[in-house]
């Protein structure tokens, strides 16, 4: 009895320590790929914000030539206006020579 009672005994440890050093093994396994899905999240997540920066570049290039270009439109308008002639201007409430809503004596006798 003491025997087969310390076989049992041993054959449990034996036993229970195969489960403990299957579960380690699984517990490393998942360790192992945990570690491998984790720097992989990171390397997609640089990418991302790496692909973020560059369009935010872009975008910041194509403001400033935006910007470039409505300035030099600008300006080649404002040397046009200088160059263009002015319109005649005409006295107070007679705009090209008519009457414009005020009705006294000059007014009969300008127009």
């Amino acid at each position: 009895e003491r025997r087969e009672r310390e076989r049992k005994l041993s054959k449990e440890m034996a036993e229970k320590a195969t489960r403990e050093l299957e579960k380690m093994e699984l517990q490393e396994k998942a360790d192992v790929k945990y570690k491998e899905w984790l720097k992989k999240k990171r390397a997609e997540e640089a990418e991302k914000k790496k692909k973020e920066k560059e369009k935010e570049r872009e975008r910041e290039a194509e403001l400033q030539k935006k910007k470039e270009r409505s300035e030099k439109i600008f300006q080649e308008w404002l040397q046009n206006a200088r160059n263009k002639p002015r319109p005649v201007l005409n006295g107070y409430c007679f705009p090209h020579g008519k009457s414009a809503g005020l009705y006294s004596y000059y007014t009969f006798v300008l127009s």
